[in-house]
C-alpha cells in the first residue's frame, strides 16, 4: 500500500504561483510513474502533468509552459510548480502514483485562482 500526502495549496490571486508537494510512502519511490491530476466542479478528473521513473515529463496543453512536474527520489516527494496562475486552474489537485497495474491517489487538495 502506497501512501500520498499533498500540501500547499491554497487561494492565490491570478497570475500568482503555488507549489504543490506530493510525499509518498514506500521504499520504492523511483520506480513509480508519478502524476498530477485536478477535478473541478462539475468535470471529470484529467491529467495536469507526469514524470516517469526516468524523469520524462508529460502535460496537459492547458499547462504547459506554466507549469513543471519534478520529483525528488530522496525526499519521496513530486512536486507541481504553478506559474501563471488562471481562473480556470481552479480544482482539486490529486497526487497519483502508478507501480505496474497499481495505481494509488492522494486525497487532494484544492487550489483556487481568484481576485
Amino acid at each position: 500500500q502506497v501512501q500520498l500526502v499533498e500540501s500547499g495549496g491554497g487561494l492565490v490571486q491570478p497570475e500568482g504561483s503555488l507549489r504543490l508537494s506530493c510525499a509518498a510512502s514506500g521504499s520504492i519511490f523511483s520506480t513509480y510513474v508519478m502524476g498530477w491530476y485536478r477535478q473541478a466542479p462539475g468535470k471529470q478528473r484529467d491529467l495536469v502533468a507526469s514524470v516517469t521513473s526516468g524523469g520524462t515529463t508529460n502535460y496537459a496543453d492547458s499547462v504547459k509552459g506554466r507549469f513543471t512536474i519534478s520529483r525528488d527520489n530522496a525526499k519521496n516527494t513530486v512536486y507541481l510548480q504553478m506559474n501563471s496562475l488562471k481562473f480556470e486552474d481552479t480544482a482539486v489537485y490529486y497526487c497519483r502514483a502508478v507501480w505496474g497495474p497499481k495505481s494509488y491517489w492522494g486525497q487532494g487538495i484544492q487550489v483556487t485562482v481568484s481576485s
